[in-house]
């Protein structure tokens, strides 16, 4: 990765712009520039995504040992310069059309570049709470995703944050390997669905903190405990736990084209199998697209088929 930052060497004109070089993005760069289009894949923070500074991969076919996932992301980011895509530092501020073409303005960039079509890769990023210790053990004991980082907690006691259906599907996952799982939820009440909570409530792994929010992470080298204070009462406790796992909601990532295409209520990007969105030339992949589940595997499949679909449009509106 070591020309990511060179940017000396973008042109002004490009078959396909990549927005998002995590997944989704590097996976349709390495099918497109292999079905000889002129790709452009620019990031504005380091490739890989999430994947890059998640500790551990154990659930990504071909690696049955698991692997890290900076070296997963490596991978990816290699596969996709082999074919020839280039993939850059840069932070698109604007999309505009011209006629058939779009242009992508580019921060700290005069000229725009123009391409015949974009795929937009963005991805979404967990809410956070914003909380003392919560950034500095996140990967060593603070996680956003328990399909992820759930195995490694393995008859420990972990603390999972929120009270939707997420937080409470994510927590019942967790019991297959905690050996307690402790709910926090600031009302007095979930609001996941009948079901969902009838089956946390009936299992025997679960316990439930109500009307209470996680004030601080606590621990040295890995977490140790939480500070939880009861906002009803005002009173504060230490909670001893191994992991905490925080499913408060996700913010997707599409400031840049919700002016652009469909987004639904929650600002995820509307777009049917074919990852085409509401306006022709603009695809969409990933986690900031309207879908069931966000993996690894699922950002893949639609990297691949937003470049497929990439190479129809553009071969029934430039030939």
């Amino acid at each position: 990765m070591q020309d990511f930052f060179n940017v000396q060497d973008i042109k002004d004109e490009y078959d396909i712009v990549i927005l998002g070089a995590g997944p989704s993005g590097l996976t349709a760069g390495m099918y497109a520039s292999r079905d000889k289009q002129d790709v452009l894949i620019l990031e504005k923070q380091f490739p890989g995504g999430f994947v890059a500074i998640t500790e551990w991969v154990e659930n990504y076919p071909g690696f049955a040992d698991g692997i890290m996932g900076a070296d997963l992301s490596e991978k990816f980011f290699a596969h996709a310069k082999k074919y020839g895509s280039l993939i850059r530092s840069g932070n698109a501020i604007k999309i505009e059309e011209d006629g058939k073409y779009k242009l992508v303005y580019v921060e700290n960039r005069e000229k725009p570049i123009k391409c015949k079509a974009i795929i937009v890769g963005f991805g979404c990023e967990p809410k956070k709470l914003e909380v003392p210790g919560e950034n500095k053990f996140y990967g060593r004991g603070v996680s956003f995703c328990a399909t992820c980082d759930g195995s490694f907690y393995k008859d420990r006691e972990v603390a999972v944050v929120g009270g939707g259906e997420s937080a409470i599907e994510e927590g019942v996952y967790l019991t297959k390997f905690a050996s307690k799982v402790h709910v926090i939820h600031r009302r007095d009440k979930l609001r996941a669905s009948k079901l969902a909570t009838e089956r946390a409530e009936n299992n025997e792994k679960m316990e439930f903190i109500y009307d209470s929010v996680v004030e601080s992470v606590n621990g040295d080298t890995k977490v140790e405990c939480l500070t939880v204070k009861n906002v009803k009462t005002g009173e504060t406790s230490a909670l001893k736990v191994d992991g905490l796992f925080v499913f408060i909601g996700q913010t997707a990532n599409t400031e840049l084209v919700k002016d652009l295409v469909e987004t639904d209520e929650w600002g995820f990007i509307v777009a049917d199998e074919s990852t085409k969105t509401t306006m022709p030339g603009i695809y969409v992949a990933g986690d900031v697209r309207t879908k069931e589940y966000s993996q690894i595997t699922t950002a893949v499949s639609d990297g691949t088929v937003a470049a497929k679909s990439c190479e129809k449009y553009i071969n029934d509106n430039f030939s």
